[in-house]
């Protein structure tokens, strides 16, 4: 796995999160010894000093424990929390995430949108939308990288200081904005260079990206979100049950109980 040598996360710290996705992912289990210094640096291209330092940065994580003469082994640890949400409940319990975690504007402005942005808020290309970048934590954790835009009348009605404190569908809601429908789409992306920074993680890890549009009683669009998550610090549940039809068993989804949902 090669590091990032231009990015600001230190390389000490992408080893760390590294050798951190490889515990949580079970891929060195509890008990095990994890690569040395040594190897970490055959491994990296890194130095001494940069291996100790990420293998002391576990230590402190209490992910490990280092002992002269043995090695470095993965303690037992609860698993990290996380924050689970079911497929159709993304816009129930906003305020349940917004106490459970917290927001960080990185970027907030009013810009012309672009052809695709306004595509998707369905008004001319150059109309005035707001632009705002967000990172939600949890635990002390970035767990998430939220890239919004919002008509700009509507925007108008909060500023960024806002968006530190409360959710958006919240703010849309004061705004007295009446929201009704959503569409969004799942699947799965990479973190890039800035991604990556803000989230923590190596370049190219593997993300949760949902992209959705949010609509009020009249159909018409007032928020639009592309959301970036961590997978180990957000996961989907479904329950499912089998039915019998006339053209034979499938699966069919179960109603899920209330979840933490995120926000837009």
């Amino acid at each position: 796995m090669r590091l990032a040598a231009e990015s600001r996360v230190p390389l000490y710290h992408q080893i760390f999160v590294l050798l951190r996705n490889r515990i949580y992912g079970g891929e060195i289990s509890t008990g095990q010894l994890i690569p040395g210094e040594q190897e970490l640096c055959r491994e990296f291209g890194v130095s001494r000093i940069t291996a100790k330092r990420a293998l002391n940065e576990l230590a402190e994580a209490g992910l490990v424990v280092r002992e002269r003469g043995r090695g470095t082994t993965v303690v037992k640890r609860p698993p990290p929390p996380t924050v689970t949400s079911s497929i159709e409940g993304w816009l129930e319990n906003v305020s349940l995430m917004g106490t459970a975690t917290e927001a960080k504007v990185l970027e907030f402005e009013y810009v012309p949108a672009n052809e695709d942005i306004a595509g998707v808020l369905e008004v001319e290309a150059g109309t005035e939308v707001q632009r705002a970048v967000r990172v939600r934590s949890l635990g002390g954790e970035p767990m998430s990288y939220l890239v919004t835009y919002v008509p700009g009348a509507i925007g108008r009605e909060f500023d960024r200081e806002d968006l530190n404190r409360f959710a958006l569908l919240n703010l849309l809601e004061r705004a007295g904005v009446e929201v009704a429908a959503a569409r969004q789409t799942i699947s799965a992306t990479v973190a890039d260079g800035v991604v990556s920074t803000a989230l923590s993680m190596h370049p190219g890890a593997p993300l949760i990206e949902v992209r959705r549009v949010v609509r009020d009683a009249a159909g018409k669009p007032v928020e639009y979100i592309r959301a970036l998550y961590r997978p180990d610090l957000y996961r989907f549940e479904m329950s499912m049950r089998r039915i019998d039809e006339t053209e034979g068993r499938r699966w069919a989804a179960l109603p899920s109980a209330s979840v933490p949902a995120v926000e837009g």
